[in-house]
């Protein structure tokens, strides 16, 4: 299930460490949901359907002025072989003032502000640095 959104993130930083201005993904709805909000929190300049072949996503990447990467590392944290749920009085525990940790919810996929915001909790994805 989330093999693809794996994917996904090796991509994103095998292509920012090779300076491609973008990279094709398999469109899944998880994947939609989190480039989605990497787009609201201004880690990729944006993504579209590819024309040749509508099942792949063209994601195209952001960069520094100075040309280094958006997305220095993605850390997962909950994987199929250990999973990990955070209440909401886990949610107020975590540090995170470098960076952005993504949550899924029965409500989406949220970042760790928007948790706080709207008092729940859920299953943490990855963090980016």
């Amino acid at each position: 299930m989330k093999f693809n959104l794996w994917n996904m993130f090796a991509n994103l930083k095998n292509g920012q460490s090779m300076k491609k201005s973008h990279i094709l993904q398999r469109k899944t709805l998880l994947c939609f949901k989190v480039l989605n909000l990497l787009w609201d929190e201004g880690f990729i300049s944006g993504y579209k359907t590819y024309v040749k072949n509508p099942k792949y996503l063209v994601i195209f990447l952001k960069y520094y002025r100075n040309n280094t990467p958006m997305i220095n590392s993605v850390i997962s944290i909950s994987k199929p072989s250990k999973r990990m749920y955070f209440s909401t009085k886990d949610i107020w525990k975590i540090e995170s003032s470098i960076g952005l940790f993504v949550i899924t919810t029965n409500k989406g996929v949220f970042s760790l502000t928007k948790c706080r915001q709207q008092n729940i909790g859920g299953e943490p994805l990855f963090y980016i640095k």
